[in-house]
């Protein structure tokens, strides 16, 4: 007597939490990468995906003192998920010199502006932009205590690019307000980058 068999589909694939929820890359680039101590922050910053980011950042700083690469290309994200790769970078031994692949913005400003170098492709696009909140529900107390954390965690994030790009208070707070997109070239000049990449640059 045969077992009844049932046919179940396989689980929807998860997002890799050290590409930033983007598509999945196949096991074998990610080991390539992982080895010439390249991370990735690909699509939305999420709590999920900086958790894995900052667990690849912090076993390739034991491994060794040579600089680690963030290769970035995420239009934002969650604060609190910049935070927790901000913190993590801040208490490396080993440099992390970021590159933006094709785009930054929202929160990953903040990592951006947390790296010891940070560069650019000719092509990639930056956006400043008020980082997003996460999603909060409860009482109107924790709604409010929610906000005024939000607003801390938005004000390192501001000084932050004030001390990095060398623009006013001011300015910075502007521009985020207002949305204002940057070429690689207008990036430089802004100070979120130090230099551009490839030919014609």
């Amino acid at each position: 007597m045969t077992p009844n068999l049932r046919w179940q589909p396989n689980p929807p694939p998860q997002p890799d939490p050290w590409q930033g929820g983007g598509p999945q890359l196949p096991g074998w680039l990610e080991e390539r990468l992982f080895d010439q101590r390249i991370v990735m922050i690909r699509g939305p910053l999420t709590g999920q995906a900086a958790s894995g980011i900052a667990a690849a950042l912090l076993t390739l700083d034991t491994a060794g003192p040579e600089p680690v690469q963030l290769h970035i290309a995420s239009s934002g994200g969650d604060l609190n998920a910049a935070h927790a790769v901000i913190d993590v970078m801040d208490a490396m031994t080993a440099p992390v010199h970021a590159v933006v692949t094709s785009e930054a913005g929202g929160a990953v400003l903040a990592v951006l502006a947390a790296a010891e170098r940070r560069s650019a492709y000719r092509h990639a696009r930056f956006k400043l932009a008020e980082p997003r909140a996460a999603g909060v529900t409860g009482t109107a107390d924790e709604v409010a205590a929610a906000a005024g954390q939000h607003l801390r965690e938005l004000e390192e994030v501001v000084l932050r690019l004030v001390e990095v790009t060398g623009q006013s208070r001011s300015r910075i707070e502007d521009d985020l307000s207002a949305g204002r997109s940057l070429s690689s070239a207008e990036a430089r000049d802004y100070g979120l980058i130090d230099e551009v990449v490839g030919k014609g640059a």
